[in-house]
């Protein structure tokens, strides 16, 4: 079983993705449209809206083939799932890989968030704070319970 902060990292990383696709490709259904209404909130000018999208350009060759790696990762370990008896061997070693390359997302998730929070005014940086605090309290009220000691 995933533990919860593997969890939150994977939707993080997906939501990062779809952020990301959508900054530099324009809105589109899905994440990108959440991602689009949380810049909405946050009523950034058209300056901001284009210093937010060189920022996605500038970290996409990044970003793109991380997120390849971890749909890689996660094919394989289905592939492996399905192919038979268990090998543990195996499936450490794709484990091992995709919690490298879950920290090299973590990395640029904070790379890219730092370089956006420069560009927000104090009033936008509290917003973010609320709308992210409030996407938390939502998050939390879906999380399983924590392990019994």
């Amino acid at each position: 079983m995933k533990s919860a902060r593997t969890r939150i990292l994977t939707i993080g990383a997906a939501v990062l993705l779809a952020a990301a696709s959508a900054i530099a490709q324009g809105p589109h259904p899905g994440f990108g449209d959440d991602f689009h209404h949380m810049l909405h909130q946050l009523d950034l000018t058209s300056d901001q809206h284009a210093q937010v999208k060189a920022i996605f350009e500038k970290e996409k060759p990044t970003l793109e083939p991380l997120m390849q790696q971890m749909h890689q990762n996660h094919a394989a370990m289905s592939a492996l799932e399905a192919a038979g008896p268990f090998d543990e061997v195996k499936t450490r070693a794709l484990a091992t890989q995709n919690s490298q390359t879950m920290v090299e997302l973590e990395v640029e998730h904070s790379r890219i968030k730092s370089e956006i929070m420069q560009i927000l005014t104090p009033e936008q940086k509290t917003k973010l704070a609320q709308i992210e605090a409030n996407h938390a309290a939502h998050m939390s009220q879906h999380a399983p319970p924590p392990p019994a000691d």
